[in-house]
């Protein structure tokens, strides 16, 4: 049993213990494959491709989100989507790579806690695309964007996860994501947000949206486990 620590009243025991991570920019890079999919929308759809930066700095946002943002009339949005997600899911284990050190800290955080991913990402694509590195395994739950009607930074994807972990205990989980985006979701959802500079938010940016930040995600999770141990 681990004795009580600053985030709980009450003594947290190991089954208790989750972390989730988000996945674009905390697990993997699929930059170039989200870049490939929205540039086929709009040759083959029409419109204005609104260039490679505008997207990178939605990247986490529901697509029809970001689409809505480039301007794309909302009748037409899902028609965007859709497009997209052809052309994504024809290359997306191509074009998708492993952030340095994610599957040490996948193997690390399975060690001593229950896993989770909570993602913005469809979830089909995201449970092949773990299961292409041989990973999925390590995971008892994946929300994607189809599995929730609000996403984050609402708390909606991190308490789906937790009620299908059956976890009580909000404060012996921890949410790693890589953008404000994921550490609003983890306050609001009362868990414990921790950031990470190895995707598409700027340390600065995360240090202003709260919680813990560090350099990647194998660090965060170091970080988590000397905690646990020191509590």
């Amino acid at each position: 049993m681990i004795s009580n620590n600053q985030y709980t009243n009450r003594p947290i025991h190991q089954n208790d213990l989750v972390i989730l991570f988000d996945l674009d920019g905390t697990l993997i890079d699929s930059t170039e494959a989200i870049l490939h999919s929205f540039r086929a929308s709009y040759d083959e759809l029409g419109g204005t491709y609104p260039g490679d930066g505008a997207i990178k700095a939605t990247i986490g946002h529901p697509l029809s989100a970001m689409y809505r943002g480039f301007g794309i009339p909302e009748e037409e949005v899902e028609r965007y989507v859709a497009c997209y997600k052809e052309n994504y899911r024809q290359i997306h284990t191509l074009k998708t790579v492993l952030l340095p050190g994610a599957e040490e800290a996948i193997t690390l955080a399975a060690s001593f806690a229950r896993l989770g991913v909570v993602t913005t990402k469809t979830g089909k694509y995201s449970v092949e695309l773990l299961e292409h590195f041989g990973l999925m395994r390590h995971f008892d739950v994946l929300i994607g964007s189809e599995d929730v009607i609000r996403h984050k930074p609402h708390p909606e994807p991190i308490l789906a996860a937790l009620e299908l972990l059956g976890n009580s205990v909000p404060e012996a989980c921890w949410m790693i994501g890589d953008t404000c985006l994921d550490i609003g979701a983890a306050k609001a959802a009362d868990v414990v947000p921790t950031g990470v500079c190895c995707g598409y938010g700027l340390r600065e940016e995360l240090q202003r949206c709260g919680g813990w930040v560090h350099q990647d995600t194998l660090q965060a999770v170091q970080k988590i486990r000397i905690q646990i141990e020191n509590s």
